[in-house]
């Protein structure tokens, strides 16, 4: 009788096996020793035809299998268990666990073996020291001034005016429109030709003065006549008139 046989690549007794456990669907806690024996046997014999070396370990499988399964058929007499008599072990036990330390490991292997397949597709290099180019990146092109930012300026600056401000002090009330505000702090701009600290803008402290100038640069903002930067997060904001812009 011919077979054709597909002969794989084992790692050794126990992965063929496994093998052969999981292609016929064999319950590995509830061996049937007789098929699983004559299923390996049907492999050795082939390789053995295909004039394939046989490692030993093969073989020895193969000797314990057939141990093992003359031990299973072998009749048993139904005799009381006396006390202190120890139920003979199952023959079928270490060999379960074997196999499924065994597959424990091969499952353990493959995982590793997906992993280092996926880490093979990345490249990586050295880290570059950038600190150079970050120092020119602030200078040139500083954090993006909002609304809030200048809010929160102008908390800090309520601060320190609350806190140099004399404890009597006699200032006469006089109305400040915004748009004549503007035209002092352009003009002031144009005249230092150097941006200006936003606190330097504020040089006393009146809580109308204060209100309306910071109107007017939230207004002149508003219109693009000036532009507001800030090195970092939480450093002084600092007030530049745009070149080429004229009045309000």
């Amino acid at each position: 009788m011919q077979y054709k046989v597909k002969i794989e690549a084992f790692e050794g007794p126990l992965d063929l096996l496994l093998h052969l456990i999981n292609r016929y669907e064999i319950d590995i806690y509830n061996i049937p020793v007789a098929e699983i024996t004559e299923q390996y046997m049907a492999y050795i014999h082939a390789m053995q035809e295909l004039q394939l070396d046989v490692a030993s370990e093969y073989l020895v499988m193969a000797a314990t299998l057939l141990a093992m399964k003359s031990k299973m058929l072998l009749p048993k007499h139904e005799e009381e268990l006396f006390d202190g008599e120890i139920e003979e072990e199952d023959p079928r036990e270490q060999l379960m666990h074997r196999l499924l330390e065994y597959k424990k490991y091969k499952e353990a292997a493959q995982e590793l073996k997906k992993r280092e397949e996926e880490r093979a597709l990345l490249f990586t290099k050295p880290p570059s020291d950038l600190s150079m180019y970050a120092a020119e990146d602030i200078e040139k092109r500083p954090l993006e001034v909002n609304v809030y930012d200048m809010l929160l300026a102008l908390s800090k600056l309520l601060r320190r005016k609350k806190l140099q401000k004399p404890l009597h002090t006699k200032i006469a009330r006089q109305e400040i429109p915004i748009e004549r505000r503007m035209e002092e702090i352009l003009t002031e701009l144009r005249k230092t030709k150097k941006r200006k600290n936003f606190f330097d803008l504020f040089p006393y402290y009146d809580r109308e003065y204060v209100v309306v100038t910071f109107l007017a640069l939230l207004e002149l903002m508003k219109k693009n006549l000036v532009t507001i930067e800030q090195e970092r997060n939480f450093a002084d904001i600092f007030v530049v008139c745009k070149e080429g812009e004229h009045g309000v």
